[in-house]
């Protein structure tokens, strides 16, 4: 297991790679549908705790495969099988998510990350052997950091009820402690443009796992409520936000930023908010849609909020991380943030709160190009 070359052209994300993505939607999908149950019932503050709780797996799960692909993909078949074992804990721990989210009841979950841990550490422990001098101290500590956080999952079991969710923060910000640690002195040879991309696909798949479930959520109560007047103008706001986001997203080179760990452990540490936002944009969407239908009991505040407030989130968040960094002059750099503000201001519309989130969204992308596009026209000379 050579390691890969940070300076290799045409790096791309490989079918595997994709093939291990879309499993990972499953517990997108799991977490999502969760959300959706206790908000719809009106209970926001204990879904978006359990979401939080249930997502970071999901998330970290992922980010620890993805990095170690970037740096130490040699796609031979050892590879290939112990990344098919970390899908089947992925499936593991989707399968836990909801017994986890309502009972906070985490064995099942546990038990699938403890799968995708020790194909991690396995994977790990083969680089180490391949490498030598403070590389390969690097693989060592990387494969030991994850055990001994592991171990504090498993921990976690045979704690009090009570006390999980005080604790489980403390294991978090372990598991977050370890990537820096293993790097302070040497950095894995991940790959910029490659790790762009794979959190790029990764975006397109969650906003199309919103898609798919906003969908759905429409079909349904149509078929059940004949609802159509009052999901029309949803359905339309969810589709401009949807667009929007993806649109927003992708509109700047974010690899060119990605210098070293000091640029990248931010930027991908942050997108915790970026993906989890975008799941919640979908899971927003059905609450949305069930209230218009007269299914789910809540205010139309309530309802417009569970869209309104996740994209809020995820125009900060792509701002934040990458946006900004490609804006010049006041005007292009408060675009995006106005635009968050502006959404949030659309909750207070009552049933009309995701269309006009959604021409909002629209109109921020309408001017980002306008903007776009002036900055790159030179001025006309004057004789």
């Amino acid at each position: 297991m050579a390691p890969r070359s940070r300076d290799e052209a045409h790096r791309a994300a490989t079918p595997l790679e994709l093939f291990f993505d879309l499993c990972f939607v499953v517990a997108v999908a799991q977490a999502g549908a969760q959300l959706v149950h206790s908000l719809a019932e009106g209970h926001p503050a204990t879904g978006l705790v359990g979401y939080c709780f249930v997502f970071f797996g999901v998330w970290w799960a992922w980010m620890n495969f993805t990095w170690f692909a970037s740096a130490y993909d040699c796609d031979d078949v050892p590879y290939r099988i112990a990344t098919l074992v970390q899908i089947a804990g992925v499936l593991v721990y989707a399968a836990g998510v909801p017994r986890a989210f309502n009972e906070n009841e985490w064995n099942v979950a546990v038990a699938g990350y403890l799968i995708m841990r020790l194909a991690l550490t396995s994977q790990w422990l083969r680089a180490a052997s391949a490498e030598r001098g403070r590389a390969r101290a690097v693989a060592l500590t990387y494969a030991a950091g994850i055990m001994l956080c592991q171990a504090g999952w498993v921990a976690l079991l045979f704690a009090p009820q009570g006390w999980r969710h005080w604790l489980f923060p403390i294991v978090v910000v372990a598991e977050l402690l370890v990537p820096p640690f293993a790097e302070r002195r040497r950095e894995t040879p991940w790959h910029a443009h490659h790790i762009v991309e794979r959190y790029g696909l990764f975006t397109l798949i969650v906003l199309g796992e919103t898609m798919a479930a906003s969908t759905v959520a429409v079909q349904s109560a149509v078929d059940e409520h004949k609802a159509v007047a009052e999901l029309l103008p949803i359905a339309a706001g969810g589709l401009l936000i949807i667009f929007s986001a993806w649109w927003i997203y992708f509109a700047v080179p974010a690899h060119e930023r990605l210098i070293s760990n000091r640029q990248a452990l931010p930027w991908g540490y942050g997108h915790v908010l970026i993906f989890g936002s975008a799941a919640a944009i979908g899971a927003g969407m059905e609450v949305a849609v069930e209230h218009g239908a007269g299914v789910a009991h809540i205010s139309s505040f309530a309802a417009g909020a569970s869209v309104t407030v996740p994209t809020a989130v995820f125009l900060l968040t792509v701002w934040l991380l990458h946006a900004r960094h490609f804006k010049h002059g006041t005007v292009q750099q408060l675009t995006l943030p106005l635009a968050a503000v502006a959404i949030l201001g659309c909750t207070f519309a009552g049933g009309w709160a995701v269309f006009a989130a959604g021409l909002v969204a629209a109109a921020t992308v309408a001017a980002g190009v306008i903007l776009s596009d002036r900055a790159r026209t030179p001025l006309p000379v004057r004789a």
